[in-house]
């Protein structure tokens, strides 16, 4: 019989996410405006660069699978990179929002160095904890509850960062006698530090409160196991279904910076009951982040009852709709924005945990399949998967904004063909790819049942086999 897991290797798998998450976030939401409006690219250059940065990322993902999966330590295969890996991950991204005062080429050159250093550190300790999930536990519930804690501390990180990002550039600016602008580069430089430092202390926390229980070694090849990979029906049915989330969320999350400068009035104020707040593209996204920790949450009970798949597809359903009605709102619209975003999250975060649960059992059943330990290499996928998303959106949405002639100069006034082609991205843009991953994930194979088979037979198989500790 399999040792569960405790409540507090729980929490510690999950604060690893949100060391992540606060990374990422920062990067989906506001590394496009920051080269453009901050350090001083064009929208074309950081077009090129976020598509160049991000596809080598994507690449090296299964490369670094391949290297945890034949990795063997006294701490496992994978736990030890998240050790490794802590500092060099927080220094990089205090060097990514560093701006050098130098010519224009030189400034061009470190964006794309301290781009690609970061992006391959970020998966030199994101691919290894990702993959953890398919060795922590043999149980496919217990990896969707693993996965929700997982997700659930990603988006509470995000609100943490997204909340007090601009807060922090104002703090920092205030401390330097500048304005209170969201906009000096120091100020970008100092709140990373304050971040990374964060996110160094995470991964600490999550290496020592988590274990790996299922030991299993390669017996085959490189080769072999990519052979194995790319006969895995499942694995691409999921795959394309995952690239299509994530391209639609980093649609959302790119634009929405551009949407709150440019069409919601720099004045605007929300009237919650007797409260007027200021609305901010901080507040509404860090009020996403809390709805999706609310679809976290319902992911589990949700699926163990109906299922991953059927509660994956619902869930795509409600994103098209909550999406494409938001092109309707008027600029004025405050609150039904507000109200919009949160559906829109809570559906997303319903998502989240069902992706990489469904990802550790797509690893079983290759394990079942074609007797190959390839964990690594299979979660390897899924950060691939969110980086060739998160790639093309984030270029595709400053590609569309210069072909609409968004102009990035302080205080611009746009064209009515900018203002439109931001609200079309807000809107049937991430309407129009969820429709497309509905169409992947209605493929997919591996359901309730089919996973019970999979597990009863795998469980057998590695009780002959002694991979499971007591």
């Amino acid at each position: 019989m399999q040792t569960m897991a405790s409540i507090k290797e729980k929490i510690g798998y999950g604060l690893g996410d949100m060391s992540s998450s606060m990374f990422w976030k920062v990067f989906s939401a506001y590394l496009p405006f920051f080269y453009t409006n901050v350090f001083g690219l064009s929208l074309t250059a950081t077009s090129t660069l976020v598509l160049v940065a991000r596809i080598w990322d994507a690449v090296s993902d299964p490369m670094m699978g391949v290297l945890a999966d034949r990795t063997q330590t006294r701490w496992g295969k994978y736990r030890p990179y998240l050790l490794w890996m802590a500092a060099p991950f927080a220094i990089a991204g205090v060097l990514l929002f560093t701006t050098p005062d130098a010519s224009e080429t030189v400034k061009t050159i470190w964006a794309y160095v301290t781009y690609l250093l970061m992006m391959t550190v970020y998966t030199a300790i994101n691919v290894p904890y990702g993959s953890m999930l398919g060795v922590m536990t043999a149980d496919s519930d217990e990896k969707t509850i693993f996965s929700s804690y997982r997700m659930f501390f990603a988006y509470g990180g995000s609100f943490i960062v997204l909340a007090g990002w601009e807060p922090l550039c104002r703090y920092f600016n205030a401390r330097q006698g500048l304005a209170l602008e969201a906009s000096n580069s120091n100020s970008w430089q100092w709140a990373m530090m304050v971040v990374g430092a964060a996110c160094f202390a995470l991964f600490l926390l999550t290496f020592a409160l988590t274990r790996e229980r299922l030991r299993t070694v390669p017996n085959v090849s490189i080769g072999s196991d990519f052979r194995a990979l790319l006969r895995n029906r499942p694995w691409w049915i999921l795959l394309g279904g995952v690239i299509s989330f994530n391209f639609l969320n980093a649609i959302r999350y790119t634009v929405i910076p551009f949407f709150f400068a440019s069409v919601v009035s720099r004045e605007a104020h929300l009237s919650l009951f007797s409260w007027e707040v200021l609305f901010y593209a901080g507040l509404f996204l860090s009020v996403g982040e809390v709805a999706n920790m609310v679809g976290v949450a319902l992911a589990s009970p949700l699926s163990m009852a109906v299922g991953k798949k059927p509660t994956f597809l619902f869930a795509l359903v409600g994103v098209m709709l909550s999406s494409a009605a938001f092109y309707f709102l008027s600029a004025e619209a405050y609150l039904p924005m507000l109200l919009l975003q949160i559906v829109f999250c809570i559906l997303t975060g319903v998502i989240s945990p069902l992706m990489w649960s469904m990802y550790a059992d797509i690893s079983d059943y290759a394990e079942l399949r074609f007797r190959t330990a390839s964990t690594g290499l299979i979660f390897s996928s899924s950060s691939m998967a969110q980086k060739f998303g998160a790639a093309f959106g984030t270029a595709g949405v400053t590609a569309m904004l210069a072909w609409v002639g968004y102009n990035t100069q302080a205080d611009a006034v746009q064209t009515t063909a900018a203002i439109d082609g931001i609200r079309w991205l807000m809107s049937f843009a991430p309407a129009f790819i969820a429709v497309v991953s509905f169409v992947f994930i209605a493929c997919y194979p591996l359901g309730k049942k089919r996973m019970a088979e999979i597990n009863r037979e795998l469980n057998e198989l590695r009780a002959q086999a002694g991979v499971i500790e007591n």
